[in-house]
């Protein structure tokens, strides 16, 4: 009998399209493995609305996985060393797995390599990105830094690769290591219990992600101009799905490639964003912790933990009682649902940087800890475009008006959802209401025209 093949699981949480799934089962016995290492991504380790999803996500393939007389190992601790444990103790030939490049990911993968014996080698796959970051280069063959190029440079390549299907048959060892239960890990929060609002708004797993995939694509068309409109959302809410692997970008694209809509060819360029992401944290892996242009910060942001006031600021957009209905109604969705919609979240984020004056980074971080599809890549990346401080991002001078985007866009439906205090407004006031109309519902906490003529104040002196 062949010797077993190790499957390294971490954010690819998928039986078809899978490519270290797909190599194991025809090489051997499959043993599938995944590793909850806390203590390796630092500042990065996963946040609250991130267990929960991962909880979720793993217990539905474990039942996939037990569907096809198999089971997924669970290990806690430094992965390098568990994974090289169950190696030796299997006899395993080959630990399989799917790049990952987040850099505390990339190093263990090469602690990996050293820790493994003699009769063990390290297979590593592309599979959760339409082409590995570094793979598409500029003329003099450099990777890109700016989106725009870098996006007609994947057009012109896609489609992506095929997509592979579900291994035919998955052997088992002729024992199992042994592996924790998934409950002792205690991902999901009991005292309180704050996900009953993520569990209500999504389904998890690799059959939901193709659901809605396939509900997606009888969607995409009015995507374009949809995107924008939170009281309609008409978006995938794929994000989640694609960030934890239940399904890949490459399966999305083939499902959506034949589509003539505007909305798909809109849609095309998001799924693109994500390797784009994956681009600059490969070039840059610090990018989500560092900005990358020159300034003076001290004379830029507001330091939260610098005075009580500025704290309290922080606190105030964190629970969504900033006073604009529009930011307050997103941050608030965020927290009940681990998730916030895409142009709801440019303007939360915004409110933050260029009205409060506050580091872009306790944004990413508290972003990092509510979304279930907190990414690395595309939180440091998306944070440092908003903020402005980023190698292809928006111009800090650029400040959005969050009053003016929330009747812009028709937010009104959206801010009754999330804003309960405000309910019984009319459309005519809503976005902005009046002083004698708030009720319980805070005043804002900066006018926007004062905040602006700050923001650009701080800005000019931050300059070098």
């Amino acid at each position: 009998m062949s010797s077993p093949q190790i499957v390294w699981l971490r954010r690819d949480l998928r039986m078809a399209d899978q490519p270290a799934l797909h190599a194991a089962a025809q090489a051997g016995p499959v043993i599938p493995v995944y590793v909850l290492d806390d203590e390796r991504a630092g500042d990065h380790a996963y946040g609250g609305a991130s267990k929960v999803w991962l909880h979720y996500s793993l217990e539905s393939l474990g039942k996939s996985f037990g569907s096809r007389r198999s089971q997924i190992v669970l290990g806690k601790g430094d992965a390098p060393q568990v994974l090289a444990a169950i190696a030796d103790q299997t006899g395993a030939s080959c630990i399989h797995a799917i790049r990952h490049y987040e850099p505390w990911w990339k190093e263990a993968e090469d602690e990996l390599r050293d820790a493994l014996g003699e009769d063990t080698k390290l297979c590593l796959y592309d599979g959760n990105y339409l082409l590995p970051p570094g793979s598409v280069t500029t003329g003099s063959g450099d990777p890109y830094k700016i989106y725009t190029p870098f996006s007609k440079a994947m057009l012109e390549v896609m489609p992506p690769r095929d997509v592979l299907g579900e291994p035919e048959t998955i052997s088992s060892p002729d024992s199992w290591p042994e592996s924790d239960d998934l409950a002792d890990w205690e991902l999901l929060p009991t005292k309180p219990d704050w996900a009953g609002g993520i569990r209500d708004f999504w389904e998890f797993g690799e059959a939901a992600a193709h659901d809605r995939l396939d509900w997606w694509a009888d969607e995409v068309a009015d995507y374009d101009e949809g995107r924008n409109l939170p009281s309609q959302d008409i978006t995938s809410r794929l994000s989640p799905h694609l960030h934890w692997g239940e399904i890949s970008p490459a399966q999305a694209w083939h499902k959506l490639k034949d589509k003539r809509s505007e909305g798909w060819k809109t849609f095309a360029k998001e799924i693109i964003w994500r390797d784009y992401a994956q681009n600059v944290i490969d070039q840059f892996p610090d990018y989500p912790r560092d900005s990358y242009r020159d300034y003076d910060e001290r004379t830029l942001w507001r330091n939260p933990n610098a005075g009580h006031l500025i704290e309290e600021d922080l606190k105030c957009w964190q629970k969504g009682m900033t006073g604009y209905p529009i930011v307050d109604a997103g941050m608030r969705q965020l927290w009940q649902t681990g998730w916030l919609h895409n142009r709801v979240r440019m303007i939360c984020a915004s409110f933050l940087v260029k009205h409060l004056l506050i580091d872009w980074r306790h944004g990413e971080q508290w972003y990092w800890d509510c979304l279930v599809d907190a990414d690395y890549g595309n939180n440091g990346v998306n944070w440092q475009w908003i903020s402005g401080t980023g190698v292809d991002s928006n111009m800090f001078s650029r400040i959005m008006a969050p009053l003016t985007q929330s009747e812009r866009f028709d937010a009104a439906g959206y801010i009754r959802e999330y804003v309960p205090e405000l309910a019984e407004l009319g459309d005519d006031c809503i976005h902005d209401p009046p002083d004698d109309k708030r009720g319980d519902y805070p005043v804002k906490m900066i006018g926007h025209k004062e905040a602006r003529e700050r923001a650009l104040d701080a800005y000019r002196a931050s300059k070098p």
